[in-house]
């Protein structure tokens, strides 16, 4: 995606001085980090990463306490505690930071700066989902009280890459076509070249993927890096939240400073191409009892045999099957909670004419996401989209598990393709929140951005 015209002044990548852990002051950089908060999976996920370090980052971005103001406020004093306890320190002097991620089948790299900060209709950043203004509260509050950045957000690019590296490796991690190792200029060039020295830090996480992070701080290099990306516009793969929270407290300030700029990861898909999954619904009040019988007034429902990988193939047949005449003939949605699973699709077509918003693209009005909002939920199961009623889980296992355990529903859904997100985005079209999860997400905890640092 670049931006069109010579001049166009697209994506500005600045250094910052990263704030780190001290590696002598906590057990591993493993037992500190965490996945972004959206995808900890609560309330287990959360006590095993409390439980793992008592300096994990999770007790930042994911603070816990009575009230949303103390969890903030908590969050504010456990971070200037940090810093002057020496756990967290900053970085001598501002760079950019190459950050890679193997787990001996995929390869990424990218470089995480400071990104500045642009609305939707200049087209330099592009959000593919709606947001939440909830959580879009709650991260404002929680950036306000730490006047940080906590966890970079993961930007997707097509820089001047050959799409070689990153699409498989071999099982020793290296990259299958040595070719792409060379880099093609530019931010490519910075990166490949930042590589070949020791990284500045190094782990690997319990769920054996490797992280690796050099700092680049040569003046040629940002130079460089900086004339690449000015030509560029990028798709916010991982971040809506986060990326709308740096927008609103952006215009709470009248003078020009750090809050014009984001903490971000941006990676060129040409070279490295993200992973696309589903985010699952688990709807805590409406068990599987309740929710059939309803949904089988205007879908097909039928009882499919487990395991769940076997239950998540027969969904993918289902939701990847030739499209035919009728509207919805891909819509297809897997049901548990009951110890069973169920298989919904082919919608009525009158149903989903008249309850499907009319106006936008087909390409999104056939997306399962919305079928699921303005049919399932709206008008048949009457489920308003709140906390309490919608979970929001990355992990089929753990969506199905927590189903169980709360006698509710969880609804599987089935990715949808990268291509289609790429599509609205460049429309201007915004998916339902929580249509796509993108990866590999970057490990939080790494490196961290204080506004108040020179």
């Amino acid at each position: 995606m670049s931006i069109p015209g010579p001049g166009g002044q697209g994506l500005q990548l600045t250094p910052f001085r990263g704030l780190r852990y001290v590696a002598e002051r906590v057990g591993s950089l493993a037992a500190v980090t965490s996945p972004p908060y959206d995808v900890v999976v609560r309330p287990d996920g959360l006590r095993r990463l409390e439980t793992a370090d008592p300096y994990n980052i999770v007790r930042l971005i994911l603070p816990q306490a009575g009230s949303p103001a103390d969890r903030h406020r908590q969050a504010a004093e456990t971070l200037r505690r940090w810093q002057a306890e020496g756990v967290l320190a900053p970085d001598p002097e501002p760079a950019l930071y190459v950050y890679e991620q193997r787990d001996g089948r995929t390869l990424q790299r990218g470089l995480i700066g400071a990104l500045r900060l642009s609305p939707r209709e200049e087209g330099i950043v592009l959000p593919h989902e709606e947001v939440m203004p909830h959580v879009v509260e709650d991260r404002a509050d929680l950036m306000r009280a730490t006047a940080a950045h906590l966890e970079p957000l993961l930007l997707a690019y097509r820089g001047n890459g050959n799409g070689a590296e990153g699409k498989e490796t071999s099982g020793d991690g290296t990259s299958k076509n040595a070719a792409a190792e060379k880099g093609t200029g530019g931010a490519a060039q910075v990166i490949e070249r930042a590589i070949q020295r020791e990284p500045l830090l190094s782990t690997t996480t319990e769920d054996g993927v490797h992280h690796h992070l050099w700092r680049v701080t040569d003046p040629a290099d940002l130079v460089a890096v900086a004339a690449d990306l000015r030509h560029h516009q990028a798709l916010i793969a991982d971040g809506h939240h986060r990326w709308a929270t740096y927008l609103r407290l952006r215009e709470e300030r009248r003078e020009p400073g750090p809050w014009d700029f984001g903490l971000v990861l941006l990676v060129d898909t040409a070279r490295y191409p993200l992973r696309v999954r589903a985010i699952h619904r688990l709807l805590r009040r409406l068990p599987p009892d309740k929710a059939l019988p309803v949904a089988r007034r205007a879908f097909r429902v039928r009882e499919i045999d487990g395991p769940l990988p076997h239950a998540l193939e027969r969904l993918a047949e289902a939701a990847t099957a030739p499209t035919g005449a009728e509207p919805g003939a891909r819509n297809a949605f897997l049901l548990a909670g009951d110890g069973r699973f169920h298989l919904l699709d082919r919608p009525d077509p009158e149903l989903l004419a008249r309850t499907v918003p009319q106006g936008r693209p087909q390409a999104w009005r056939t997306l399962d996401a919305t079928v699921l909002h303005h049919v399932l939920l709206d008008q048949l199961w009457n489920v308003p989209d709140t906390p309490e009623d919608i979970g929001y889980i990355h992990d089929p296992v753990a969506a199905v598990e927590q189903a169980e355990r709360l006698s509710g529903t969880a609804v599987l859904m089935h990715p949808v393709s990268e291509d289609v997100v790429h599509e609205l985005a460049r429309q201007g079209i915004a998916m339902p929140h929580k249509s796509t999860s993108f990866g590999p997400k970057p490990a939080t905890g790494l490196v961290l951005r204080s506004l108040t640092l020179g």
